[in-house]
């Protein structure tokens, strides 16, 4: 069978533990693969190298940058893009899934949304509100763009969206260190951008989706977050773990689900708090 017309954009920071099973993924059924490294200093380039020529270097801003220059920068020659995390993999189903809808002329989207499914300590997290998870990660090249915005910046289309029912599988991390170092640089990005943009009083008039409760998957949850923020400060990630452990069945998740429910839950939501507190008291409101 012919690999499917659609051209892989992985994005790459010291991700010699994950980029591999990434890549395997992908390789044997993708057309093209490009690799956008922002100068990796582990094995990360020597392994992509087995798997793709196609690899670039450029500084990291922040995702939504990057992204967005690797559409507009690199020799793509297909019509459609994928985009996926380092730590990501393809499921066998969803691959099956596209080899079904790109193995013919595609005229029934400009987009599709994929539901993601987070393993963390080896364990699939099935509650808790975290599964399904959309996000629009494969669309016309000429269609979708990513949000301008440092952090929880998502892609969109302007054109028919469809879903998907298989899923991608996001491995998290590979191990609490790792979890812990990326969740508090996320939580001073999160904190910076709720205070600048107050995204807890309005919406940025830069934001591409907008909060709506009867919108996509990705606009119900936009609208969820603001409803969040209008909540207390430090009195809101107790009852979101509460909300998510007890309500959302994430104590079915077992030993690895009360890890993952109360670190991602709880502890990283008190962290941004605490750092909009910090950053409060150092006078960086305004």
């Amino acid at each position: 069978m012919a690999k499917l017309p659609l051209s892989v954009i992985i994005l790459t920071y010291n991700e010699e533990k994950n980029i591999e099973e990434c890549l395997k993924s992908v390789y044997d059924w993708v057309d093209e693969i490009f690799i956008v490294d922002s100068g990796s200093t582990d094995k990360t380039l020597e392994i992509a190298k087995s798997y793709t020529d196609k690899i670039y270097q450029h500084p990291f801003k922040d995702y939504g940058k990057q992204r967005n220059w690797a559409q507009d920068n690199l020799p793509i020659n297909k019509e459609w893009i994928f985009h996926l995390d380092a730590d990501e993999r393809v499921s066998s189903e969803l691959s099956e899934e596209l080899k079904g809808i790109f193995s013919r002329p595609v005229d029934i989207a400009d987009g599709f949304l994929v539901s993601r499914k987070t393993v963390f300590m080896g364990r699939w997290i099935k509650h808790g509100g975290h599964y399904p998870a959309y996000h629009l990660r494969i669309f016309r090249k000429d269609c979708g763009r990513c949000e301008d915005r440092i952090y929880d910046q998502h892609f969109y289309v302007n054109g028919k969206i469809k879903t998907l029912k298989k899923d991608i599988i996001d491995t998290v991390t590979s191990d609490l260190d790792n979890w812990v170092f990326r969740h508090n640089r996320w939580a001073s990005l999160e904190a910076v951008e709720t205070i600048q943009n107050k995204v807890y009083r309005r919406t940025h008039k830069n934001y591409k989706i907008k909060p709506d409760i009867k919108g996509s998957p990705i606009e119900k949850k936009r609208w969820l977050r603001k409803k969040y923020y209008t909540l207390p400060m430090f009195i809101r990630p107790f009852f979101y773990f509460i909300y998510r452990y007890f309500f959302r069945l994430g104590f079915l998740d077992g030993k690895e689900g009360l890890i993952f429910h109360f670190l991602q839950g709880f502890w990283f939501r008190f962290l941004v708090d605490a750092k909009i507190y910090e950053m409060g008291k150092k006078g960086k409101l305004n």
